[in-house]
């Protein structure tokens, strides 16, 4: 690959250098040769170069300038979107008569960002493959009465049926960075939500923001009566599955809570 422009400490940029780990992923990618591979922040192009050679039709988003001239130079044909992924209109790249699947290398301070507006975009996507600091993927596949689980726990496993796939050493990006990291796939194989996305949330960050009050306490906000002969609020948020927390929700939009 020719030379690049140097990494924006900025946008969090840390690229992956090592040949073995770069085929790793994307020999993870559970795409057919035409299904879409959308690749959010592709950088210089490490795992952008070996994704065009086994799959058709793949699309870049990336929000560095140098980069999209970089990348422009270095595959001539390839699908920029030259965006903010957190501003962009999703539909524009994944909207597809075709199975549609989402890359990334992420960055570590905006992870949670894209992870909600790949949640919010599910229907759309079949899965995601993306890399990201480890002690995050781990509280997304975290379990209940567990220290790490927690908000990204219950929206992700409740929307997808998340997986570690493969730790990821600091040595294979330049420059490294000070944590370890995680490639984890989505896949995205659950049936609709009885509850909306945005009153789930509601109830389930309400819930974690206090986590070490009971639930009939850290729910107080929500200015409703709770339904007790179903639920026990006696509980902290820890303690509940996911799928209770639909139920939950489900349950307090028909009490008209919302």
């Amino acid at each position: 690959m020719a030379n690049h422009p140097q990494t924006k400490k900025s946008l969090g940029q840390h690229f992956l250098k090592d040949p073995n780990m770069i085929q790793k992923i994307v020999d993870s990618v559970p795409a057919q040769k035409g299904d879409r591979v959308v690749e959010i922040g592709p950088g210089a192009g490490a795992i952008t170069g070996p994704m065009l050679d086994k799959f058709e039709d793949v699309i870049a988003v990336e929000i560095d300038q140098r980069m999209v001239e970089h990348l422009s130079e270095e595959f001539p044909g390839l699908k920029i979107v030259n965006q903010d992924i957190l501003k962009s209109d999703w539909e524009e790249f994944i909207k597809s008569d075709k199975p549609v699947h989402v890359v990334g290398n992420l960055p570590y301070y905006i992870t949670s960002q894209i992870l909600f507006k790949i949640l919010e975009n599910r229907k759309h996507i079949s899965s995601a493959i993306l890399m990201m600091q480890k002690e995050v993927a781990e509280r997304i596949v975290a379990k209940p009465r567990n220290k790490e689980y927690g908000i990204l726990s219950v929206q992700t496993q409740l929307m997808s049926s998340p997986e570690i796939l493969f730790d990821v050493p600091p040595g294979v990006f330049s420059p490294p960075p000070n944590v370890n990291s995680a490639v984890l796939k989505l896949t995205f194989d659950k049936p609709d939500l009885s509850c909306s996305d945005k009153n789930l949330k509601s109830v389930v960050r309400m819930a974690f923001n206090q986590r070490r009050k009971k639930l009939s306490n850290a729910l107080k906000r929500l200015g409703a009566e709770l339904p007790e002969d179903e639920f026990d609020f006696n509980l902290r948020a820890e303690a509940l599955e996911p799928e209770q927390y639909e139920k939950l929700t489900a349950r307090l939009e028909q009490l008209g809570t919302f």
